[in-house]
């Protein structure tokens, strides 16, 4: 069953053939039901607060890609209705192991993405951070 509705799909393997991603995008998402908005997750244990994979912006995506995959559950959502993830890193440099380790979390989802380079995060340790919008479907 289709229940959000996703336009203009594409892999970023064809769009980006020069770098080594395979992440599974559209240009616009309509979805219907309750929006839930995920907090900009980072390489943080959310029980102990505790950072997690200092140095390693593939490691703190992992992480981060699991407390959003943990939180949607929470909140009766899951992965495949997210509709929108934003993704902040703070050198250019960690783009590819980022975005392919975001692109596995969501493979065949199709969600609206950007991607911002920002010259910090709220704590020094922070290489990345990921936000989501996604929705709790009527017809679930």
């Amino acid at each position: 069953m289709v229940v959000h509705k996703r336009v203009r799909q594409f892999n970023t393997k064809d769009t980006y053939p020069e770098q080594k991603l395979d992440n599974d995008l559209c240009q616009t998402v309509v979805a219907k039901g309750s929006m839930v908005f995920v907090r900009g997750q980072i390489g943080q244990d959310l029980d102990t607060s505790e950072s997690v994979a200092i140095g390693d912006a593939e490691g703190q995506t992992e992480k981060a890609m699991a407390n959003i995959k943990m939180l949607l559950e929470e909140a009766g959502s899951k992965l495949e209705h997210i509709c929108k993830i934003t993704i902040y890193i703070i050198d250019p440099r960690y783009r590819e192991p980022v975005y392919r380790t975001v692109g596995k979390w969501l493979k065949g989802v199709y969600p609206v993405s950007t991607g911002i380079v920002v010259s910090a995060l709220a704590r020094p340790e922070w290489l990345v951070e990921v936000d989501a919008i996604a929705v709790i479907p009527d017809e679930e």
